[in-house]
């Protein structure tokens, strides 16, 4: 009889208002199907997965399948996080339960569990970039500005009851507070001195729940789309937010975008920042990418390459 395969599941059991533990039962069902044994994980304030992966035995490969991830994109940050830390290089599969979800987005990994967990055993993965910024690794978005904080002054409660709204609602209460802040961006092939409300270094297409604040990006091109938005009128304002909703801001006068494999942000200014939607670092901030680090569990081989549309 051939061994059961292991399969580490790392979730967030506040996920989905705290009801992503009712589906646990589910999810072990689905696997036991397919002969293979779950190993739960819990998110906790301990980073219980990097203390679990820092004990894999050298081979770990032929002991364990796959991780799963249940939760949101700060989930999954600490979950490649601490997979990247470890050398740990097994496929990953994504169980969007958080807000947003903007990681699952990309990769087209819908909310329904069971088909989301079709993908997960189907056995089709495509490689993904990871960034870096200070030290540290990101897999969607890195951003800084005045409002680009919004997740983390946003209530619990209230991203639970309404979702994405409540990023839309407190980022419009933040608009009135908002002044231009000057920056110097790096990056190997141009240094640029700008004037800026907000900004984002993208991996991924969407932040936030704009599904197309970065439609041009590719997960696995070896580059960072960076999307800084300038200083407007406020009667403006409202054009630019619909071209951004649209995906059509890049062509805005008050946007600058380009792509860059490498890039320094500076200011004088100390200006939140934010990393897959948790707390991010102090500038400046040092950014690079790690091609085709990771291995993400994807209803087609190769989804992520360039030819992969919406």
């Amino acid at each position: 009889m051939a061994k059961k395969r292991k399969v580490i599941l790392f979730y967030n059991p506040h996920s989905g208002n705290g009801m992503f533990k009712n589906n646990l039962d589910a999810i072990i069902k689905r696997y036991q199907e397919a002969d293979r044994i779950v190993i739960p994980i819990r998110a906790s304030g301990t980073n219980a997965i990097d203390a679990y992966l820092s004990e894999l035995s050298e081979n770990y490969d032929e002991e364990f399948d796959q991780i799963l991830a249940a939760g949101g994109d700060g989930t999954f940050n600490i979950c490649v996080n601490a997979m990247i830390r470890h050398g740990i290089d097994l496929p990953l599969a994504l169980l969007p339960a958080g807000t947003a979800n903007d990681y699952a987005y990309y990769f087209e990994i819908p909310s329904n569990l069971n088909a989301a967990l079709d993908i997960a055993l189907g056995g089709n993965h495509t490689r993904a970039d990871v960034g870096i910024v200070n030290g540290k690794y990101f897999i969607n978005v890195a951003a800084l500005g005045q409002v680009v904080d919004v997740s983390q002054k946003t209530d619990p409660n209230l991203k639970n009851t309404i979702g994405v709204l409540a990023y839309y609602l407190k980022g419009l209460s933040e608009v009135p507070d908002m002044h231009p802040i000057k920056v110097r961006l790096t990056t190997p092939e141009k240094v640029y001195d700008e004037q800026m409300y907000f900004m984002v270094v993208m991996n991924g297409k969407s932040a936030g729940g704009f599904k197309m604040i970065s439609p041009h990006s590719e997960i696995n091109d070896g580059l960072l789309n960076v999307i800084m938005f300038r200083p407007m009128p406020v009667l403006e304002m409202p054009s630019v937010f619909m071209k951004i909703l649209q995906g059509r801001h890049e062509e805005s006068e008050w946007v600058l975008n380009f792509k860059t494999n490498a890039l320094t942000i500076e200011s004088e200014e100390n200006i939140p920042t934010d990393i897959d939607g948790e707390h991010g670092e102090k500038l400046p901030l040092e950014f690079s990418v790690l091609p085709g680090k990771i291995r993400i569990c994807t209803a087609e081989e190769n989804m992520g390459d360039g030819t992969w549309s919406f």
